[in-house]
């Protein structure tokens, strides 16, 4: 793999911040980083990919589908709605 340098200027405060969270994890503030920059361009890849989609998407014909989805099938055990909604991990 092929590595390249970036000298990188952070806040005093959030490099202080970011080699808290790399020593809880065990990394290094190094590895840290590149995960960060990971996770972000696959976010953003994500939504491009999904805007995308979605511009190809013909909703008279997912309306039909859905229309027509489980026609003719009764429920079965498990297909209940909870009472209450999962809570959100924050």
């Amino acid at each position: 793999m092929k590595k390249s340098n970036f000298a990188l200027r952070l806040q005093p405060s959030l490099m202080e911040e970011a080699k808290k969270v790399a020593k809880a994890e065990g990394v290094a503030v190094n590895q840290l980083i590149n995960v960060a920059v990971a996770e972000k361009v696959s976010a953003l890849r994500t939504e491009d990919y999904f805007a995308e989609r979605a511009a190809r998407g013909d909703i008279k014909k997912a309306l039909k589908v859905l229309k027509r989805a489980g026609k003719g099938k009764p429920p079965i055990p498990g297909d209940e709605l909870p009472a209450e909604p999962p809570r959100r991990r924050q």
